[in-house]
């Protein structure tokens, strides 16, 4: 019998490139018919491993969940970025690679991302998800998370609702 490891921590500059390819191959899975194609392509091309690298490296909070010896997801966070929302903190992002989607590894790198900012004295949390994701408003909503805001945002020539989702102590 093996068993594998998985664990949860904060990435290192040497995981910039797998960060980089969980976040294309998240991302393609998320987006593919909701965000248009040529759009979709440049967000991807944006954050490369230079762009993983170069975050981490000046201490932005990107925990990835390491299955093995394979990084399967990552949740990037901090305070929240948006004023007319009264929480501490926001999860910027939080995806997995499609294979390890559904088998629980979500919930532990959320559950450590609001660990790690309720440690930093964030003690309220605000995640937003594009409304045509499903996967991910329903993730949130399994989660406690209660909608709290409605917004859009512009992808080239198309318009998408996004919603936030939210958590108090």
């Amino acid at each position: 019998m093996s068993t594998t490891l998985i664990e949860v921590r904060p990435a290192k500059a040497a995981d910039a490139t797998a960060v980089a390819t969980t976040h294309d191959e998240a991302w393609r899975s998320a987006y593919q018919g909701i965000i248009p194609g040529a759009e979709l392509e440049k967000l991807i091309n944006r954050r490369g491993p230079q762009w993983w690298d170069s975050a981490i490296r000046k201490g932005s909070r990107v925990s990835v969940l390491v299955f093995g010896d394979k990084i399967a997801g990552y949740a990037n966070y901090g305070r929240n970025r948006a004023r007319s929302l009264h929480f501490d903190g926001e999860i910027y992002e939080l995806y997995l690679r499609p294979e390890f989607q559904g088998l629980g590894f979500g919930r532990r790198l959320f559950a450590a991302a609001r660990r790690d900012l309720m440690q930093s004295g964030l003690k309220s949390m605000v995640v937003w998800a594009l409304s045509d994701n499903d996967p991910a408003t329903e993730f949130y909503r399994a989660l406690g998370g209660r909608m709290v805001a409605r917004s859009s945002e512009r992808f080239g020539p198309k318009s998408l609702d996004k919603v936030a989702f939210a958590w108090t102590n």
